[in-house]
């Protein structure tokens, strides 16, 4: 029996399935079908409630279509979710405001770096995959109020 042609073809095989599936839009990366801002002060309340704040403009969608938000700040690497807000892909300006609050770790005013989303939800061979159209990452400052 000839086990390594079988073997050579079986990891031909999966390879095809890997590309194939790599070059899926679902998993592409950010394209220019989208643009999005974040404005430069971000707030927080007595509670330690964030909101964050800025524009996007998508174009067209085939899914459910979000704009999401996160934050950090000094050196740190890790990255706190501010909320998420539904997006319509009409090709017009609209605002987009998100909240949240970072739980047990309380922000504090000052520097913060922001990174915020447009993802889309497409669906592909039966499963959602998300598909991002723009991301965009800022240096912002944190206020009270």
């Amino acid at each position: 029996m000839r086990l390594r042609p079988l073997l050579g073809a079986a990891a031909g095989a999966a390879l095809l399935l890997l590309t194939g599936a790599a070059a899926t839009p679902a998993t592409a990366a950010p394209t220019p079908s989208g643009a999005l801002t974040v404005d430069s002060v971000g707030r927080i309340a007595a509670d330690g409630t964030v909101t964050l704040s800025g524009t996007y403009r998508c174009q067209s969608s085939s899914g459910p279509v979000f704009v999401s938000s996160s934050v950090s700040q000094g050196s740190s690497t890790t990255r706190y979710g501010i909320g998420g807000t539904r997006a319509v892909c009409d090709g017009a300006k609209h605002r987009w405001v998100n909240t949240g609050r970072p739980m047990p770790v309380a922000l504090v005013p000052g520097a913060a770096h922001v990174e915020a989303t447009i993802m889309e939800l497409r669906t592909f061979s039966g499963l959602p995959l998300p598909y991002f159209h723009a991301v965009h990452r800022q240096a912002i400052t944190l206020t009270r109020g």
